[in-house]
């Protein structure tokens, strides 16, 4: 059984999230609720990427970091990153120091700029891959959760054709999780 768990409060929560503080704030305050905006969307895009083969907490815990190496994820300021900022950044051991997920964000960052320049925002194409919530069952496990989807294939297809790269479908699924394009709060989790 991986169901939901107690957590200090006596609240029903996913059990991942009681690990540490720090997965608990994460967890009751942000995953799974709805996000917005070019600059939050791709930060979380950013940093689902640097996540890849580490654990998410040590991505929480550079977080104000990697905001602070990446111009607060302005994305007009990163799509203009040079040789000068790449070395910046290989150098920063407040981030995560690796060169493809670097080149990654920059590369990212000029993607949605050209969305932008034909008219379009990273909020509507992200957004545009939001499936019924209806046609979802109730996850009442962890082992009901599934780390690739038939949306997430095709998000990262389409962020793939429009130049974004890092961008497999797990860590597009990992994004449709964390800005609450699905709800992945367990069956009786209280921040479902």
């Amino acid at each position: 059984m991986n169901g939901v768990e107690p957590g200090p409060d006596g609240e029903l929560r996913c059990p991942w999230a009681l690990g540490t503080p720090d997965y608990l704030e994460y967890h009751d305050a942000e995953w799974g609720r709805f996000l917005h905006g070019e600059s939050e969307l791709f930060e979380r895009l950013t940093l689902e990427a640097f996540q890849s083969g580490l654990s998410w907490l040590t991505i929480l815990r550079k977080r104000e970091n990697f905001r602070k190496a990446f111009d607060g994820f302005d994305i007009e300021k990163v799509a203009a990153y040079g040789a000068k900022d790449f070395k910046r950044l290989m150098a920063d051991a407040g981030i995560v120091r690796n060169r493809k997920k670097i080149e990654a964000a920059i590369a990212n960052a000029k993607a949605t700029r050209q969305l932008h320049a034909d008219g379009e925002t990273l909020d509507e194409l992200l957004w545009s891959f939001a499936p019924d919530p209806d046609s979802r069952p109730v996850p009442k496990k962890l082992s009901d959760l599934e780390p690739i989807t038939e949306d997430s294939k095709a998000l990262s297809n389409e962020l793939k054709r429009r130049s974004f790269v890092f961008v497999g479908p797990t860590t597009a699924y990992a994004t449709m999780e964390a800005i609450g394009m699905v709800n992945d709060h367990l069956e009786r989790c209280a921040f479902r």
